[in-house]
């Protein structure tokens, strides 16, 4: 009954907005999918500057999600750029045709998703987060293989965060290739100056976080750090999290 309300809505929303339904997409569309805490909200602040120009340290963060929607917070969105890019961190669908397939070492992923998730719910150590997964729609490996996988043949850009941390220009050269989108490097290198850690953590200070669940008190931006489970992934942590995920690690080139 809710549900069917819910759609009911959106399609009059839709009818007098202009807006257009989350799951209705055209071809050419792009998916940044990602397991939660692999870089998906950078990326997404990368591409508001790389498509549109948004200065990311000055602008709220309701801006860069209208113009790159999340597809878990929004019913519905407005097409502003050709393809459109969506956030998400879905397992594999068929009617994502061309995806960028953002991965992170699952280890470093899992601490700062422990930070988030207790940022929301409230104390959880880190061993029950890597043996349970809660609010997750799977444990890293499961997400990570079912997608190294490719079930439904879509396009695939894989592209590793450790590799956009080190080199962002010529990864977003790689993205622009794929999606088939003009860019020169004076645009990427803007982008990438405006959507720096610095810039985000310096704009999310002065803005805060548009999210009303996340606590005013906590800060969203964190870390970001290549290798963060060094110093904060308990070893308890890390052999439970080994035991089912070391085959994978090892796949994508991560020493385990």
């Amino acid at each position: 009954m809710h549900r069917t309300v819910a759609r009911w809505a959106v399609r009059a929303t839709c009818r007098y907005t202009g807006l257009l339904p989350i799951d209705r997409h055209e071809a050419d569309d792009v998916f940044v999918v990602g397991f939660p805490k692999s870089g998906n909200t950078w990326l997404q602040y990368l591409l508001a500057g790389v498509l549109c120009g948004l200065d990311a340290s000055r602008c709220p963060d309701a801006l860069v999600q209208d113009l790159i929607p999340d597809v878990h917070d929004r019913l519905a969105y407005r097409r502003y750029t050709r393809p459109v890019f969506f956030k998400s961190h879905a397992l594999p669908r068929p009617d994502y045709r061309r995806v960028i397939h953002l991965v992170r070492d699952g280890r470093d992923a899992m601490v700062s998703y422990h930070h988030h998730y207790q940022a929301l719910y409230g104390e959880i150590d880190l061993l029950t987060l890597v043996r349970t997964a809660p609010d997750l729609l799977a444990k890293w490996h499961v997400h990570t293989e079912a997608w190294l996988a490719n079930p439904h043949a879509a396009a695939i850009l894989l592209m590793k965060y450790e590799d956009l941390h080190r080199d962002p220009l010529g990864e977003l050269q790689k993205l622009c290739a794929f999606a088939a989108l003009a860019a020169d490097d004076a645009v990427l290198g803007r982008a990438i100056e405006q959507a720096s850690f610095s810039q985000m953590r310096a704009r999310e200070q002065r803005l805060g976080w548009d999210t009303p669940s996340w606590p005013k008190d906590r800060a969203f931006v964190r870390r970001g750090a290549v290798g963060s489970h060094r110093d904060e992934m308990t070893p308890e942590a890390q052999r439970e999290f080994l035991a089912e995920a070391a085959p994978t690690l090892r796949k994508l080139g991560y020493a385990t």
